[in-house]
């Protein structure tokens, strides 16, 4: 099923809006596997005030991870900037789309020597729990906050309506 919405045709960050579902009885192959086909890769950049799809983030290769080496530890990128990659999972239900899964992972990274930070096992249990539809956001600073939701209801406004009072409680006005 895919989505009927023009809005998103025009929009060239488009989020991957409901497309198969994996449970729909075929147990064929990939049955009963997770699809990631209904997440986007949020890239909330607070340095820059500005928050952007960006799916190369889906395989650790956004704009902001290429080019760097990561480190397994935030002291070692001391003078690193501060970046979220935000895991937005879009489900569908009796109202129309809305932002079901919404979990925030920290990145650092310092351009000038070529290093930057991330928690691989936050990542990989932020994606996880956003596709469960969990909302992860109360680490996250409140200006990034308020880009992430700023971005949120420029993309869609009818997707953020449609959205859990969790969601829009996590995200301040």
């Amino acid at each position: 099923m895919s989505s009927d919405k023009s809005s998103n045709k025009k929009k060239p960050n488009a989020f991957t809006i409901v497309k198969d579902d994996s449970t729909d009885g075929h147990g064929g192959y990939g049955a009963g596997s997770i699809s990631l086909e209904n997440m986007s890769p949020v890239i909330v950049d607070p340095n820059e005030k500005k928050a952007y799809v960006d799916m190369g983030a889906m395989h650790g290769r956004s704009d902001i991870e290429r080019r760097v080496k990561f480190l397994p530890n935030k002291e070692e990128v001391p003078n690193g900037l501060l970046y979220w990659i935000v895991w937005v999972n879009v489900e569908r239900n009796e109202n129309g789309t809305y932002y079901a899964g919404v979990a925030g992972s920290e990145v650092r990274v310092d351009r000038p020597i070529k290093r930057a930070y991330k928690s691989m096992p936050e990542h990989v249990t932020h994606m996880e729990k956003s596709l469960k539809g969990k909302i992860i956001l109360d680490h996250m600073d409140e200006e990034s906050k308020k880009l992430l939701k700023d971005f949120l209801t420029d993309f869609d406004a009818e997707m953020w309506a449609n959205s859990t009072d969790e969601l829009k409680a996590a995200l301040p006005e």
